[in-house]
């Protein structure tokens, strides 16, 4: 996924190449000058939308060259890449009352993989700062409510963790990285006002280039995708299936999902945008106005900020492969029913873990 002013760079690379390989070639005949294609992207390349493009690295990350190391977030704590044996989920529990519940020890959750109970090694309640992907509709139906949407956008990062990572994508038919991962809530309200509202809704694919730019990039565990949009998905090559698939791997991000949909589409769109936030341990939020945005916003970083950390150990190798259903149970004294937010599975795969 490419900013988007990098669609024209390539263009400018391969023009100045030739002239200097033009300027080479008239100057000294004898010396060969390889082509301008072997330094740079060809210009056909240049012209492709960004959803057939290679990842932008993150923001002074360096991430090609540093695949294999440890990194540092901003605490100071490293991160690993690797593959290994324990599974961490976050979760969240609210009562009865859908209040959050946060004053719970470990001896109160039971988890089932595959309706196995499962040996819980880990267990902590942390605010945590989160790697966040904020995905906004830039669609022509979008128009009049971006000003709300990016200021509530705004308000979700300045109540968040003040260490997360994030970035921004706005998407119509195609989808464009115009924040890499940063901090700077400057650069994010900049990335936000990139406003050209036309096109479609290609809301699958802006989602997956997301998940797979921080799964290639991020730096932090805990992986968030805050997405917004008013309608049906209408422009995506990959289908709501192919995409909760792939965000199901393991330690993918769970999605929180404001829909601001008209009676006309409300159907199939409140079934896709929550079927993906379910299976993913995220929440749909279904507004009936954008003036409701806002504080949602603001419920969403309570949300992630309020979370238990629950680690197991499968007592099926990963190497196994296949499909893991998931299921956290949370029982205590003093509370009625407890209802636990989790991802509902997971495919065995890498993840990050400190």
């Amino acid at each position: 996924m490419l900013l988007r002013n990098e669609r024209v760079l390539p263009l400018l690379l391969t023009f100045l190449f030739l002239l200097v390989g033009a300027g080479a070639q008239n100057s000294s005949p004898q010396t060969s000058v390889g082509p301008a294609s072997s330094q740079v992207a060809p210009a056909g390349a240049a012209s492709q939308p960004a959803s057939q493009s290679q990842n932008a690295p993150a923001e002074g990350h360096g991430v090609a060259a540093e695949q294999n190391r440890p990194a540092a977030n901003d605490n100071g704590t490293f991160v690993f890449k690797a593959e290994v044996q324990n599974v961490v989920l976050h979760a969240t529990v609210v009562d009865d009352k859908n209040r959050l519940v946060m004053n719970l020890e470990k001896n109160a959750f039971a988890v089932f993989e595959n309706n196995q109970p499962q040996t819980i090694i880990s267990f902590a309640r942390e605010d945590v700062p989160v790697a966040m992907g904020i995905v906004i509709d830039n669609s022509g139906s979008m128009r009049e409510k971006r000003d709300k949407v990016n200021k509530a956008a705004l308000n979700l990062v300045r109540s968040s963790n003040p260490q997360d990572q994030v970035f921004v994508v706005n998407f119509n038919d195609e989808y464009y990285l115009d924040q890499p991962f940063t901090s700077n809530i400057n650069l994010l309200k900049e990335a936000l006002e990139k406003v050209e509202a036309r096109g479609g809704t290609a809301l699958y694919d802006a989602i997956l280039a997301s998940a797979d730019y921080m799964k290639k990039n991020a730096r932090l565990q805990k992986k968030v995708i805050f997405v917004v949009t008013d309608g049906e998905d209408n422009a995506s090559q990959d289908t709501l299936e192919q995409t909760i698939r792939r965000l199901q791997d393991e330690n993918g991000p769970a999605v929180y999902a404001i829909g601001l949909l008209g009676e006309e589409r409300a159907r199939r769109a409140r079934r896709a945008l929550e079927t993906i936030a379910q299976r993913t341990g995220g929440i749909t939020f279904l507004p009936r106005t954008t003036d409701e945005v806002d504080e949602i916003s603001r419920t969403v970083a309570h949300d992630i900020r309020s979370q238990f950390a629950i680690g197991y150990k499968p007592t099926t190798p990963k190497d196994a492969g296949g499909y893991r259903t998931v299921r956290v149970e949370a029982r205590a004294k003093g509370f009625g029913k407890l209802t636990v937010r989790t991802r509902s599975g997971y495919y065995p795969g890498q993840e990050l873990t400190p």
